[in-house]
């Protein structure tokens, strides 16, 4: 079983509250907008780290971390990207591939909005984290934890982490 962190458009910001949700989990994954590479740096000294570029996101970023990141945690085929869309209405640049080989778990950031969906069509579970940085239009900042044990995704949590400002 795998303790799962999950965040996203950061936009350059970690502080002590952040970090105190790493610590309690066995990976961290980003969704993207990471900003300052500080963040990352900080994150992979304390716990493994998996992570995709956003659209904010500069060379360095792009060079340490890819547009798209399919991976399997225990028996779950997982697919981070930043600019995802939503079941019904994704991305133009990914849409094919999703039909045509969906993950189990799909995870998207971009929109600052925390969504969780099930895609009934394609049969697998959409999560957005919403912002974890403070920088943008959501009121709240907010990360998701869960764990990944076999194949299942289970004992959701959402983690509001403090206003915007």
């Amino acid at each position: 079983m795998k303790k799962i962190l999950l965040l996203s458009d950061t936009h350059s910001h970690i502080d002590e509250t952040i970090l105190k949700y790493v610590r309690m989990a066995d990976e961290v994954w980003h969704a993207g907008d990471i900003g300052d590479l500080s963040v990352t740096d900080t994150i992979k000294k304390i716990k493994p780290l998996r992570a995709v570029y956003g659209n904010i996101d500069d060379g360095k970023a792009r060079l340490e971390f890819p547009l798209n990141n399919r991976f399997m945690c225990e028996g779950v085929d997982v697919w981070i990207t930043h600019i995802g869309g939503y079941p019904g209405k994704y991305n133009q640049d990914i849409r094919s591939e999703i039909r045509s080989n969906p993950p189990k778990l799909f995870i998207c950031g971009h929109s600052h909005i925390l969504k969780v969906q099930f895609d009934k069509e394609l049969n697998l579970l959409h999560m957005n984290p919403g912002a974890a940085g403070k920088h943008g239009f959501h009121q709240v900042r907010t990360m998701l934890q869960f764990e990944i044990d076999g194949d299942k995704i289970q004992n959701l949590n959402v983690v509001e982490i403090g206003t915007r400002v």
